[in-house]
């Protein structure tokens, strides 16, 4: 007779895995919510801010940038790197 052991709530396993409901916070434009007008080129600390660690640009959609201000940044970063103020590349910049 073969003897069936209980499994504990703990070995469950699914096929495909549970939901679970992520609450995300809703993305801003932040030069809209603090009416920044002029992304300045010579302050690398603010365009680190846009920057991963490589040194490359991040995206809009994880920035929440509208898209008239992602093209400020990507000029203001792009004229930094060109004044020797921000890397073009790295690999731990922050």
């Amino acid at each position: 007779m073969i003897e069936l052991e209980k499994k504990s709530s703990s070995e469950l396993r699914f096929l495909t895995p549970p939901k679970v409901e992520v609450v995300s916070k809703a993305k801003y434009c932040r030069f809209k919510k603090y009416k920044i007008k002029y992304v300045d080129y010579k302050d690398p600390d603010f365009l680190m801010r846009f920057l991963n660690e490589q040194g490359k640009l991040l995206p809009r959609r994880i920035t929440g940038n509208s898209l008239k201000f992602q093209r400020k940044v990507a000029q203001a970063v792009k004229r930094a790197r060109q004044v020797a103020l921000l890397p073009y590349v790295s690999d731990l910049l922050k």
